[in-house]
């Protein structure tokens, strides 16, 4: 376990610490920031909380247990925190899944894919948005970010079967929407 020491009630890493918070930084810091730009539009203030989730887990670094959860769980609570608090504050409601880019490959699509492409990501965009806030956080976690349903329960604060429930009942919506908005 990584540790902390406090002197005259300021933060002090040892170096060794302080090098393995900066390889979870490096590792942890694009993954925070892709989740909270699907959940806040304005770019220059996800920036602003990821960085404030950061502070955060720098300065609470001693209170991590790995015996109680994984240090991806730990962030992603600080970040999921961070976020519900910011719209506490600022009394704003959530709006989740702006523009997301999509992946390109080495070969270039033809104009008229480009824009099929960008259809669907603007639809899968509308789509997700009409989810409640739980299964969006779900959604978000496990294909923004790769995370097991383990650790989506932990965050989320649910049961490792009701995470797989709702990504499949939740999977199964967009799907059908998908469907139905490609047959009209």
């Amino acid at each position: 376990m990584l540790k902390i020491s406090t002197h005259k009630n300021e933060k002090k890493v040892s170096g060794d610490s302080r090098a393995a918070f900066a390889e979870l930084y490096e590792q942890f810091m694009p993954k925070i920031y892709r989740y909270i730009t699907f959940r806040i539009r304005d770019e220059n203030m996800a920036q602003d909380l990821t960085a404030t989730v950061f502070e955060k887990a720098f300065t609470k670094f001693d209170g991590f247990n790995p015996q109680k959860a994984a240090f991806s769980t730990w962030i992603f609570t600080i970040a999921r925190n961070t976020v519900i608090d910011h719209y506490r504050i600022y009394g704003k409601h959530e709006e989740v899944v702006p523009n997301v880019e999509t992946k390109t490959t080495a070969n270039f699509p033809s104009p008229e894919e480009e824009v099929i492409q960008a259809e669907n990501t603007r639809k899968l965009r509308t789509f997700i948005t009409q989810l409640n806030k739980r299964e969006q956080e779900a959604i978000i976690l496990k294909y923004s970010n790769g995370m097991s349903n383990r650790e989506i329960a932990q965050i989320l604060n649910l049961t490792e079967s009701n995470v797989g429930s709702i990504l499949c009942r939740t999977v199964g919506k967009l799907r059908k929407n998908f469907v139905e908005w490609q047959h009209e």
